[in-house]
């Protein structure tokens, strides 16, 4: 599947000419990726400190921190990746202020969602390893869907809404791709994301969703430090983003965590240090990321 959205973001506004990956963390799992002149952004999160999260069941999570942009503020997009639908995901200033016509990029249950009740008509729900290209100029990026799992017990599975990730291959229009990022989404430990590694070798970056997120009765929904280090070492990519902690009340894993497993496990080397609202360039050799 494809789509060619309309004019996007010269590199003049924040692109690039090259091949490297321009990123921007705004905070919780929400990114605004650039290549070339392609502009996606990621778990659309512009909830403000001390505004509530709806979690589903009633369940409300208070946000501790203030998003480095304010939704009103985004550059034109050419599409959305959404995880999974829930409201430190995709929340009511993302429901109301982006343009219907953009593309979102989801799970098949969230997919009808957007189109049946919010009017977003070109959301597209990709199943596990499904694939839908955004191209955009002389760029592109193929978004295949990996599997996650929010929960462990089946019981707690069917209560949350279901999830994906995502690997990301951007590179030049109908040419081979340049450069690869992982997106976990909010995926806890589990045997099926051992085929992500055999599927796709050699990742530039893998974004780690975290926070080590605990429901009433202490239930895990989101990777602690412990199991993102793990996730990490299973995908072995060259380079490591931390995101999605300390943004929220549900949230008690902090990144100090992490940090400390990545370390024991011997991956403190390739942990990108880019915090919220800092910006990275992701080169396509390996290299370093630029964090500024």
């Amino acid at each position: 599947m494809s789509a060619t959205p309309g004019d996007s973001p010269s590199p003049g506004s924040g692109g690039s000419s090259d091949d490297s990956l321009g990123l921007h963390f705004i905070g919780n799992a929400t990114l605004l990726l650039r290549y070339r002149g392609l502009t996606l952004l990621t778990d659309p999160n512009f909830l403000h400190r001390g505004e509530h999260a709806h979690l589903g069941y009633g369940l409300l999570s208070r946000r501790l921190t203030e998003p480095a942009l304010d939704v009103t503020d985004l550059p034109e997009l050419d599409a959305v990746l959404l995880s999974h639908l829930h409201g430190d995901h995709w929340d009511r200033h993302a429901r109301r202020h982006l343009p219907r016509n953009v593309p979102v990029v989801t799970t098949p249950h969230a997919c009808r969602r957007l189109q049946g009740l919010h009017g977003f008509r070109r959301a597209v729900g990709l199943s596990t390893w499904e694939d839908f290209t955004v191209r955009s100029g002389d760029a592109q990026v193929r978004v295949t869907a990996a599997p996650g799992r929010h929960a462990g017990h089946p019981a707690l599975r069917a209560l949350l809404p279901p999830v994906m990730g995502s690997l990301l291959e951007f590179g030049p229009a109908d040419g081979p791709p340049r450069l690869r990022l992982y997106i976990s989404g909010d995926t806890l430990m589990y045997p099926g994301l051992a085929e992500i590694p055999r599927r796709f070798p050699g990742t530039d970056l893998a974004v780690l969703h975290l926070g080590g997120t605990l429901l009433p009765g202490g239930l895990l929904v989101t990777m602690d430090g412990e199991q993102g280090a793990e996730l990490a070492r299973l995908v072995d990519p060259r380079h490591v983003l931390p995101v999605h902690y300390g943004d929220y009340t549900v949230m008690r894993s902090p990144l100090s965590d992490f940090l400390a497993e990545a370390e024991r496990l011997g991956l403190e080397d390739r942990v990108v240090h880019c915090r919220h609202g800092q910006r990275a360039v992701i080169p396509p050799d390996g290299s370093p990321p630029v964090v500024g």
